[in-house]
C-alpha cells in the first residue's frame, strides 16, 4: 500500500496554497505599512503603478503580447476622469467609472488594429497608437496641453467616503488594488487563462485544437487595457492631476520595465518590480538626470543575476528545492 509523501502533493495545489497565503501577507503588510511611518502619497502611488504592471503583465506574461502603447491607457482614463471629477462635477466613483470606460473603449478599437500583427510588428502598432494618442491630447482643449488637468476635487465616494482625509483615500486605493489582483489572480487561473497561456507557449499547436486565437488574444488585450484604465482613474485622485506624463511613452517603457524587475509571468512580480522602481524614482530624485542612468544600471544587474525576475527567481529556487 503507497505512503502518502509530500512529493505526492499536485504541484498546481501547493503553488495555488502559497499564493493564497502570499496574497494575505501582502494585504495585511500594505494595510499595515502607512501606520509605519512610510509617506502614505508613496504607498498610493505605488499600488497605482502597481495595478498597472499587473494588468499590463496579464498581456506580456500570459499572453506573450509586448506592448509599448499601454500608457495610452492610463493617460486617458486620468484624463477622462479628472476631466469627470473638475468639470461634470460628478462623485468620485462615477468619475472612476467613466476614466475605465474610456479606456475599455480605447482599447476595443486599437486591439482590433494592434491584434492582426504579431511579436514585433505588434509592439511597434501600439507605440504608433500610443504616440498618436499623445500629441492629440496636446491640441485637444479638454486636456490643456501642456499644463494639464490641475487641482482635481477628492470629493466623497458614495457620499460618505470622504477621499480629502489621507487615510481613507489610502484604504480605498488599497482595496480597488486587492480586487483588481483578485480579479486578474482569477483569469490566469481560469479556463480563458489557461488558453491564454497555450497561445503564448504554442500558438500554431492552439489553433489546431480549435481555438480562435486572435479572439482570445483580443479579450486579453481589452481586459489588459481597462485595468490599466482603473490605475489612471485612481491615479488621478492620489495626485491631483492628469498630465502628459502619463501618456508618454516613457511610462510604456516603465511598466515594461518594473515588470522584467519583479517577474514576467507571476502574479506578485509586477507589484515589486512597480515599488521597486517607483522607490528608486522617489529616493533618488536628488540625483537629478541620473536617475535614469541609475535605473538602467540596476535593469542591467536585475537581468544579469535575476534572468526570471526576483519573484520569479524565488519562486523558481523553492520549487527546485521542494
Amino acid at each position: 500500500m503507497a505512503t502518502i509523501t509530500e512529493n505526492t502533493i499536485p504541484v498546481g495545489s501547493r503553488s495555488t496554497t502559497d499564493e493564497i497565503i502570499g496574497f494575505v501577507v501582502m494585504a495585511v503588510v500594505l494595510a499595515v505599512l502607512p501606520f509605519t511611518g512610510v509617506y502614505p502619497y508613496f504607498i498610493m502611488q505605488a499600488l497605482c503603478f502597481a495595478l498597472f504592471a499587473c494588468a499590463f503583465n496579464l498581456l506580456i506574461g500570459y499572453s506573450g503580447l509586448l506592448s509599448f502603447g499601454h500608457a495610452m491607457f492610463l493617460g486617458t482614463a486620468g484624463y477622462v476622469s479628472a476631466h469627470a471629477l473638475k468639470v461634470w462635477g460628478v462623485s468620485p466613483e462615477l468619475g472612476i467609472l467613466a476614466g475605465v470606460v474610456a479606456a475599455a473603449g480605447l482599447s476595443v478599437i486599437t486591439g482590433l488594429i494592434a491584434i492582426r500583427r504579431q511579436g514585433i510588428y505588434f509592439a511597434m502598432i501600439t507605440l504608433a497608437l500610443s504616440q498618436l494618442l499623445y500629441f492629440v491630447y496636446i491640441q485637444t482643449p479638454f486636456t490643456h496641453g501642456e499644463d494639464g488637468i490641475q487641482g482635481v476635487p477628492q470629493g466623497k465616494m458614495f457620499g460618505f467616503l470622504d477621499l480629502s482625509n489621507t487615510t481613507t483615500l489610502y484604504f480605498v486605493v488599497l482595496v480597488i488594488f486587492l480586487l483588481a489582483f483578485l480579479l486578474i489572480y482569477r483569469t490566469i487561473n481560469s479556463p480563458f487563462g489557461e488558453v491564454l497561456k497555450s497561445i503564448r507557449e504554442n500558438e500554431p499547436r492552439a489553433i489546431s485544437l480549435g481555438y480562435k486565437t486572435d479572439q482570445y488574444k483580443l479579450l486579453a488585450y481589452i481586459l489588459s487595457g481597462t485595468l490599466a484604465g482603473l490605475a489612471g482613474a485612481v491615479k488621478v485622485f492620489v495626485a491631483q492631476n492628469a498630465s502628459l506624463t502619463d501618456v508618454h511613452w516613457t511610462i510604456s517603457g516603465e511598466v515594461v520595465l518594473m515588470t522584467l524587475v519583479g517577474g514576467l509571468g507571476t502574479s506578485f512580480g509586477p507589484v515589486v518590480g512597480a515599488f521597486i522602481i517607483v522607490a528608486m524614482q522617489q529616493y533618488l530624485a536628488g540625483f537629478g538626470q541620473w536617475v535614469t542612468v541609475i535605473q538602467g544600471a540596476i535593469f542591467v544587474i536585475c537581468v544579469l543575476t535575476f534572468r526570471r525576475g526576483i519573484v520569479g527567481e524565488i519562486a523558481h529556487y523553492f520549487k527546485r528545492s521542494l
